[in-house]
């Protein structure tokens, strides 16, 4: 059974488990819709609205955005109540857990709000636009006995999976170049057409922080986090205030190498695209699709692997809303499975937490021109 399998395998009936202001009753086997709530209705509350759509168990039952008319339309398409007070929406007791899709440089403010109301979050990503507020998030959620969920939807899908079950397996022996290419393209209006995209103040940065964050995760996730990491970063077709074009050298401590590139400014748009090299084998992974799957010792079943196929996770290289529903799906089951029955979430703060150090690294070391290593977990 896959990691993801398991992580999602049964639900506990057996014990009272408090949702919010529900409990489960042992007695019964079908316990009581875990209420959701979506704060911030830009384009990603979107996919967490049809996730909670297609989720046993879950309902929406309140949206809220600082634009009260926008928040009347989504829940007119979505469902759920319009309140224009977040405060308010934070103590109705028929809210057990709260989407944050709003700004990333609001990640922070808004999460802890809901922790410290007795909710659970799942936060889009990046969970917060430096490690220092990831920190105080992770706090906060330590104090309220609550559950703090990233999505980082790409680890996800079957292709991210068999390349990891490959990777602990050893299959690849010593481990050479590890990298990772988001060349993505954006049009000039997903940045003029936004008060936000592409600011250091709400964005955290450009192509780094903004899109390539899904690949920092997928790399570190699978090969560790780097040591050190020596990057350039450039503004080049973009007139935003961040980066459109970036490239970096990671060294791994199992004395392996990288590269990570990222990008907007690459017409008309590449799939994300990782790659991991040994002295036993090669893999490639694009949009979650596994396009090569070599090794010096073959295994059955490597032949169906190396097929490629369809990526239920989708992609992103030319336009925002391409990516694919399920992995935020998987997401809102998952939290609603950890709230169930007490485990902790797939993708918790602390793991979430390690894009956003290696991508901090990165801006330090194109501002410095030394190599930086990422930094540390907080208390």
């Amino acid at each position: 059974m896959s990691p993801l399998s398991t992580a999602l395998a049964g639900q506990k009936k057996a014990t009272i488990h408090s949702i919010g202001s529900t409990h489960v009753d042992p007695l019964n086997s079908s316990p009581p819709k875990i209420g959701f709530a979506i704060v911030g209705t830009g384009t990603i509350a979107a996919f967490h609205a049809r996730a909670i759509a297609t989720t046993p168990g879950a309902e929406l039952r309140a949206v809220h955005d600082l634009a009260a008319a926008r928040a009347i339309a989504f829940a007119a398409e979505f469902g759920g109540d319009p309140v224009d007070d977040l405060g308010v929406l934070l103590k109705r007791p028929d809210v057990g857990a709260v989407c944050v899709t709003v700004p990333s440089g609001l990640h922070g403010e808004i999460t802890i709000r809901a922790l410290e109301a007795g909710k659970h979050v799942l936060c889009e990503k990046p969970l917060e636009i430096t490690t220092e507020r990831i920190d105080l998030m992770t706090a906060a959620a330590k104090r309220a006995g609550r559950i703090l969920a990233a999505v980082f939807q790409n680890r996800l899908g079957a292709g991210a999976q068999n390349l990891k079950a490959a990777l602990e397996a050893g299959r690849f022996g010593r481990l050479t170049l590890c990298s990772a290419y988001v060349k993505w393209w954006r049009a000039r209006e997903y940045y003029s057409g936004s008060s936000w995209k592409g600011t250091r103040s709400l964005d955290g940065g450009g192509a780094l922080m903004n899109q390539a964050i899904h690949a920092v995760d997928l790399l570190q996730w699978l090969v560790g986090m780097p040591t050190k990491v020596s990057a350039q970063v450039r503004t080049r077709v973009h007139a935003i205030e961040m980066e459109d074009t970036a490239a970096a050298l990671l060294e791994f401590p199992v004395g392996a190498l990288g590269v990570i590139e990222a990008a907007t400014s690459c017409y008309p748009g590449s799939r994300l695209r990782l790659e991991i090299a040994g002295e036993r084998g090669t893999a490639i992974l694009e949009d979650d699709r596994i396009i090569r799957w070599e090794f010096a010792d073959p295994q059955p079943g490597d032949e169906l692997i190396g097929l490629g196929g369809h990526s239920s996770i989708g992609g992103g290289s030319s336009d925002p809303k391409a990516i694919g529903l399920e992995g935020h799906r998987l997401l809102v089951a998952d939290l609603a499975d950890s709230i169930r029955t007490g485990r902790p979430p797939m993708i918790d703060s602390r793991e979430a937490r390690n894009a956003v150090a290696i991508i901090e690294a990165m801006y330090l070391s194109a501002r410095t021109g030394a190599a930086v290593a990422p930094s540390g977990p907080g208390a």
